[in-house]
């Protein structure tokens, strides 16, 4: 298949990390976002990947023309907001033609998407969308699902908690069949607003429960989680786990880390304690901090006896942007 990866947003809740590195470029332990993201399709499933983007473009061009990768990477640029479906559109050109796969672009899951290209074919349809349960539903893409037939039969964009019909979500991925951009209006739309909820109707939307783990990366929390969730997952190729913490080549640690990531080359002083946190590759954390909760970034200098909790400290210049 063909994958289209949906990083067209500029990933301003994770700025200033954001303001110098496109958002599928961040690393979560020893890899990119985005490596993460397409990750989940085996290797062998893939032709090539797609990345609309309308931020960053340069950058993850020269990027992905450094790198080896099993599979071809295309930029495709967005000079203005698309959304969803008009993202997918600007991609069509590009494609080779047949059954293709959509991904939110910063999605960390569990989801087997063989299993699901496996049941979509199946069970027919234009479209089969990724469900994933949840406690309030209200923030998403919510579905009318029936367990018998593997269909949608409702499909309501963000409803409030009464409204929504399930608490079974949109989680982020979708298998598509190139008649999906008949359904599409022209110019920038939403294919969940604009053509799930119109198709479930006519029985072209199937469903794909799964069970696992689902992060949208795109928060400074959310980061943090998909960073423990690869951790356990085990979705790194090189530094080590100390109990619940990941460990980069060349670290040092000299005081206490607790359920954080510490970048390659990143060093930990004496005294200081880093829990729930993120610190990316070459950062520094003078003597004495106390660092909870916060996303630390590349080569930043924390000086001693610093105090720090739910911040967001930018690439290399601590003292100017933290939030």
């Amino acid at each position: 298949m063909d994958v289209i990866v949906l990083a067209g947003g500029f990933g301003t809740r994770l700025r200033p990390w954001t303001e110098s590195v496109p958002k599928p470029l961040l690393p979560i332990l020893d890899k990119t976002m985005i490596e993460h993201v397409v990750g989940i399709i085996p290797e062998s499933q893939v032709d090539r990947i797609l990345i609309a983007s309308g931020y960053g473009v340069d950058k993850m061009r020269d990027h992905f023309s450094k790198v080896s990768l099993p599979y071809e990477i295309e930029i495709i640029e967005e000079t203005e907001p698309l959304g969803t479906g008009g993202a997918i559109a600007n991609c069509r050109e590009q494609l080779s033609g047949g059954t293709f796969c959509v991904i939110n672009g910063d999605l960390i899951t569990s989801l087997r998407v063989e299993e699901m290209l496996e049941f979509h074919r199946s069970n027919g349809g234009i479209a089969t969308i990724s469900l994933w349960e949840v406690e309030d539903p209200s923030r998403f893409g919510v579905a009318d699902y029936r367990e018998e037939s593997g269909k949608i039969m409702r499909f309501q964009e963000k409803p409030s908690i009464e409204e929504a019909f399930s608490n079974l979500i949109n989680a982020g991925a979708y298998i598509l069949e190139p008649e999906i951009f008949n359904l599409m209006p022209d110019g920038a739309h939403s294919i969940e607003r604009d053509v799930y909820e119109d198709l479930a109707a006519t029985g072209g939307l199937n469903g794909f429960p799964f069970e696992g783990w689902f992060v949208d990366a795109g928060t400074p929390q959310s980061f943090i989680e998909a960073s423990q969730v690869c951790i356990s997952a085990g979705s790194f190729s090189s530094g080590s786990v100390d109990r619940d913490s990941w460990f980069g080549e060349g670290s040092t640690n000299k005081g206490e880390v607790v359920s954080s990531t510490i970048g390659v080359g990143a060093c930990i002083e004496e005294g200081s304690v880093v829990h729930g946190s993120v610190v990316l590759e070459g950062a520094e954390i003078g003597p004495n901090c106390n660092i909870e909760g916060c996303l630390i970034g590349m080569r930043a200098r924390i000086p001693g006896g610093s105090d720090l909790s739910s911040k967001v400290v930018d690439h290399g210049q601590p003292e100017k942007k933290i939030r």
